[in-house]
C-alpha cells in the first residue's frame, strides 16, 4: 500500500436521494419536518433518486457570502484511523436515538460536515465547475434568507480529479457538526460488518467545506444561578476572578478572554485576571469555556455536570445579544454570558491532540438542512 493511499481522504461517489421541489411548496417546512415525516414524504412522492452516481457540489449563499463545499461518502475506515477528527465527546443516549432513527429511514438525511485547512486548487476547481454548469436544483429559504444550489458531478473525469486532489492535499478532515452521527455509523460498522449486508455502514455521508467556506459562532450560556447567591456576594466572588467594566453599550467580547455579561438587566465586559489563566498555562489551549466552567459554574454555582444540569441553557450566537437577553430577562435570577467563538486553529490542535472541547463550545455556519440530499442505507 502506497504512501499516499494510506494517508490520503477516499472519497466516492454515491446515488443521492432529493426532494423534487415540484411537490413542495415550502422548503423551510418541508426540511423542518424532515426528520419526523421522511418515510410519508418519501411514500408520497416527494422524494427521487439520482439516476446515477455523482459527488455533489453544495452551494449556500447568504446576505453576504457564498460558501461551497461538496458532498460525498468518506470510507468510514478514515474515522478509525483517526483522519476524521472530533473534538467532542458523544454520549450513548445520543447514539442509540440516532441508531433508531437511521434504521426506521433507511436512511441518513444530512451528511456529517466536515472541514479542512483551504486547498486553492480545490477551491478554484468547484469554483469553475459552478461557473460552467447548471446546478440540479435551486431552493430559497425564507426563514434564514439563504439559497441552497445543488450541481451533480457525473463525468468520471471529473470525479477522477476531484477524488485525485482530496488524494493530495486533503490528510485529514475536523468534525464540525455531527460527532453522534458519525459515531455512530463507526458503531454500527463495527456490529454489522461480519453479520449484515442488507444495511451499508461502510461509508460516512460527508459534507466538506474548507475552513474558509464557514465561520464558527460564539455558543453562549445563561445561568440560573442567584436563587442560592444573592447578587451582591455574586458581584464580589467574580470581581475576583475577573477584572469588570461596566459597558454603557451591549456588545459581544472583542478578543480572546474577554466575556460579555448581561445580569439584572446591566452590562458587563469580563477579563479574567492572569492569576486565573496561570491556572491553566500548561494546557495545550486555555478556552474561556472551559475556565467559565470551572471557575463560575461549578465554583460560584456549584453546576458540576454541565451537560445534563437543567439551570444551563445554551443560545447559539447566530441569535446575537438579543437570543442572550431576551433568555436572560425570562427570570430575575438569570445571568447571561456571551464568549468570544473558538478558532479553527485552537479546535484544530485540541482535535490533534486528541482532547475534547467543552460542551456547546463552538456553532459552525451556514447549516446543511435535513433532507436536501438523502443516502440510503438499504444496499
Amino acid at each position: 500500500m502506497s504512501a499516499l493511499t494510506t494517508l490520503c481522504m477516499k472519497i466516492q461517489p454515491f446515488q443521492a436521494t432529493y426532494p423534487n421541489f415540484d411537490f413542495i411548496a415550502s422548503p423551510d417546512s418541508f426540511c423542518d419536518d424532515a426528520k419526523n415525516s421522511f418515510r410519508e414524504f418519501q411514500a408520497n412522492g416527494f422524494f427521487e433518486k439520482a439516476p446515477q452516481n455523482a459527488l455533489y457540489v453544495y452551494q449556500i449563499e447568504t446576505d453576504d457570502h457564498l460558501h461551497t463545499g461538496l458532498i460525498a461518502l468518506n470510507d468510514v475506515e478514515d474515522f478509525f484511523a483517526g483522519k476524521v477528527k472530533k473534538h467532542e465527546k458523544t454520549l450513548s443516549e445520543r447514539e442509540q436515538q440516532q441508531m433508531q432513527l437511521f434504521l426506521k429511514w433507511n436512511a441518513i438525511l444530512k451528511p456529517v460536515l466536515l472541514t479542512y485547512p483551504p486547498v486553492p486548487d480545490i477551491s478554484l476547481w468547484l469554483e469553475h465547475f459552478t461557473q460552467a454548469h447548471k446546478p440540479l436544483y435551486v431552493t430559497r429559504f425564507v426563514k434564514d434568507r439563504q439559497t441552497h444550489r445543488v450541481w451533480m458531478v457525473t463525468a468520471e473525469a471529473d470525479i477522477r480529479q476531484l477524488q485525485r486532489l482530496f488524494a493530495q492535499h486533503v490528510n485529514s478532515t475536523y468534525i464540525a457538526d455531527g460527532h453522534h452521527r458519525t459515531t455512530t455509523v463507526a458503531l454500527l460498522h463495527e456490529r454489522l460488518k461480519n453479520k449484515s449486508k442488507e444495511f451499508d455502514f461502510d461509508s460516512l455521508f460527508c459534507a466538506f467545506f474548507a475552513t474558509d467556506q464557514l465561520e464558527i459562532l460564539d455558543y453562549n450560556r445563561v445561568v440560573e444561578g442567584l436563587k442560592d447567591v444573592s447578587p451582591t456576594h455574586f458581584m464580589v466572588k467574580m470581581s475576583k476572578i475577573f477584572d469588570l467594566d461596566v459597558l454603557e453599550v451591549p456588545r459581544k467580547p472583542l478578543e480572546k478572554h474577554e466575556l460579555v455579561m448581561y445580569a439584572q438587566k446591566h452590562w458587563y465586559s469580563l477579563r479574567w485576571k492572569e492569576s486565573v489563566l496561570k491556572t491553566h498555562a500548561k494546557d495545550r489551549v486555555v478556552l474561556d469555556a472551559t475556565l467559565l466552567n470551572e471557575f463560575v459554574l461549578d465554583q460560584i454555582f456549584g453546576i458540576t455536570d454541565v451537560r445534563t444540569d437543567t439551570r444551563i441553557t445554551y443560545i447559539e450566537g447566530a441569535k446575537g445579544l438579543d437570543g442572550v437577553r431576551k433568555a436572560t430577562n425570562g427570570s430575575d435570577d438569570r445571568i447571561g454570558f456571551v464568549l468570544f467563538p473558538v478558532t479553527f486553529d485552537d479546535m484544530m490542535k485540541l482535535a490533534d491532540a486528541g482532547e475534547s472541547l467543552p460542551p456547546k463550545s463552538t456553532y459552525f455556519e451556514p447549516r446543511l438542512k435535513s433532507g436536501m440530499l438523502v443516502k440510503m442505507l438499504r444496499r
